[in-house]
C-alpha cells in the first residue's frame, strides 16, 4: 500500500486531530479503492463558506461559495492513476492536487440530506480525489453516472453508505 501523504489544514475552529485523521483515512480509502499505487500528496483545506467564496473568486473566477473545490495538478481520464514518474523529485510522492471543503456547508448539506456531518465531509472529500483523478460531472449522462458510482463504491468501502 502507498504512504500517500494527506496534509489537512484549517482555517476555521472545530477542525481537530480527529477530524484531520478521519479526512486522512478517506482519501487514502479513495485512493485504494481506485488504485493508486504511486504515493501521491494530496493538501486539504477546511475553511467556512466566506473562505471557499474568496478561493472560487481567487482561482477560478467565480464569486460564490460552494460545498467542495478541486484543483488536479494533472489531466487525467477517469481510470487513469498518476505514475511514479510524476514524483516530485524531492519528496518521491506526486503532487496530485489540492482539496477546499466548507465545513460550514458540509454541516448545512448534512443536515439537509439527514445524515452525520462526518458522512456529509467524507462524501465531500471523496468527490474532490475522484475530481483529482480525472473524474468529473459535466454531463447528466455517462460521465456524472460513472463518478457517482464510484463514490458509491468508495463510501461503501469505509462503511457509509447511503441511509434510507
Amino acid at each position: 500500500m502507498p504512504n500517500h501523504e494527506i496534509i489537512v489544514s484549517a482555517d476555521v475552529p472545530g477542525v481537530d486531530d480527529g477530524l484531520r485523521s478521519f479526512l486522512r483515512r478517506v482519501i487514502r480509502t479513495a485512493l485504494d479503492i481506485e488504485g493508486v499505487e504511486a504515493p501521491c500528496e494530496v493538501n486539504v483545506l477546511i475553511t467556512n463558506d466566506a473562505g471557499i467564496h474568496q478561493v472560487n473568486l481567487d482561482m477560478r473566477g467565480v464569486d460564490a461559495s460552494t460545498d467542495v473545490l478541486s484543483f488536479p495538478m494533472f489531466v487525467l481520464a477517469p481510470g487513469d492513476k498518476p505514475s511514479e514518474e510524476d514524483a516530485d523529485p524531492a519528496t518521491g510522492l506526486v503532487p496530485l492536487g489540492d482539496m477546499c471543503i466548507s465545513l460550514e456547508r458540509a454541516k448545512a448539506q448534512a443536515k439537509e440530506y439527514g445524515h452525520s456531518n462526518r458522512r456529509e465531509l467524507a462524501y465531500l472529500a471523496v468527490h474532490s480525489a475522484l475530481h483529482l483523478l480525472g473524474y468529473d460531472h459535466l454531463d447528466e449522462g455517462p460521465m456524472k453516472a460513472r463518478m457517482r458510482e464510484r463514490e458509491e463504491t468508495i463510501m461503501a468501502g469505509l462503511g457509509l453508505v447511503r441511509e434510507g
